[in-house]
């Protein structure tokens, strides 16, 4: 086998989609019959999709059938203590003079490595996205999240910083009132500026939800019934705070929602479950009254307790919705379709330099 190319698949700034992306690229790649590795060189706390490297490497690997040849854990897992013993030594640590060692062995036609959160993570270990580039001469592509058209200053920045290396962008989470102006106007200027666009992916509510299994464990809450639906998606947060009347109207507007309310109020709790409530999230220490479990059990939702207050509460869930986890296989799916028909896969290989073989199915 002809030695492996590497493509780094950094980000702009964190939570943009890096992990979604490489499992989509992934699945293209491998129908087209190129064979993939992946690694993480530099694992990190709460980056974009998962906690920590160890576990982003596992379930990526997982989910696109890897075997351990073509998968390399990560040369470094930075967390707040290891930063704070780096600092107190006072010391910067070049880590990317090994990584060719790190790499060998591992055997793929293209090494797809996940960079850190950000341009700047890993800097002072010799690890961000331009020293690991250049410690294993390394294309990079970089995944931003739209915010606005202001997204042009920043990837003309990256492409003063890394040059030639850059051979491409995906724009991702894009609001269908932005998809036209991205298209038109933003996409031709990066284009002219020498930054091929090879990706423009449209928002997907399913991307940003939540399953009731993690609010679960991220509120370490009891379930009080159900536990065999937890793995229903909750898309949006409310708050039942309000009169019955106000809250029915307030419920109908909503679609896959957790309701956050008091567990003394049953008369909202009954309005959330008759409405698009795909989980009951209920405060205080008052447990609810059994026609309400009844009536859950029936509709198969589960109703979840917490030794919170609601604000708190709210705090938690909301944060768990920040970050888009893509442990859930439908997730998984929403990906690989979203990159299949959005991403221009073969100008990413034809870019690398690559002649991609047709796959066989």
């Amino acid at each position: 086998m002809a030695k492996a190319k590497y493509l780094l698949v950094g980000s702009t700034a964190a939570y943009s989609g890096k992990s979604a992306a490489i499992l989509g690229m992934t699945h293209q790649l491998q129908e087209k019959g190129v064979v993939v590795a992946y690694s993480k060189p530099l694992g990190t706390d709460g980056s974009d999709s998962l906690d920590g490297g160890e576990e982003d490497v596992r379930f990526i690997a997982g989910a696109l059938g890897l075997p351990p040849n073509r998968v390399k854990s990560p040369l470094l897992s930075l967390d707040e203590s290891t930063m704070t013993q780096h600092l107190e030594q006072d010391g910067v640590t070049d880590y990317s003079p090994a990584l060719p060692a790190h790499f060998q062995g591992i055997e793929g036609e293209l090494v797809l490595l996940e960079g850190p959160g950000t341009l700047a993570d890993g800097s002072s270990f010799g690890l961000s996205v331009e020293q690991m580039a250049q410690g294993i001469d390394a294309s990079i592509l970089l995944v931003a999240r739209f915010h606005s058209l202001l997204l042009a200053d920043e990837l003309l920045a990256a492409k003063l910083l890394f040059g030639d290396r850059l051979i491409g962008v995906a724009i991702n989470d894009i609001p269908p009132e932005h998809q036209e102006s991205v298209k038109t106007v933003l996409k031709p200027f990066l284009e002219r500026q020498g930054i091929p666009v090879l990706g423009l992916l449209p928002r997907n509510n399913l991307l940003h939800s939540v399953s009731v299994r993690e609010l679960t464990k991220q509120l370490n809450a009891k379930v009080l019934c159900r536990k065999d639906r937890l793995d229903l998606m909750v898309e949006s947060l409310v708050i039942g705070a309000m009169n019955v009347n106000s809250a029915l109207e307030y419920f109908r507007q909503g679609r896959n929602m957790a309701v956050v309310t008091g567990g003394d109020r049953a008369e909202l709790q009954l309005a959330a479950l008759e409405t698009s409530t795909n989980c009951l999230i209920l405060t205080g220490h008052t447990p609810p009254q059994s026609y309400i479990l009844s009536r859950a059990e029936d509709l198969e939702i589960p109703i979840l307790s917490v030794d919170l207050d609601t604000l708190t509460t709210v705090e938690i869930a909301d944060r768990a919705f920040g970050t888009v986890r893509l442990q859930e296989p439908i997730k998984v799916e929403c990906i690989q379709e979203l990159v299949s028909e959005h991403f221009d896969v073969d100008r990413l290989l034809a870019q690398l330099g690559m002649n991609p073989v047709a796959s066989a199915s």
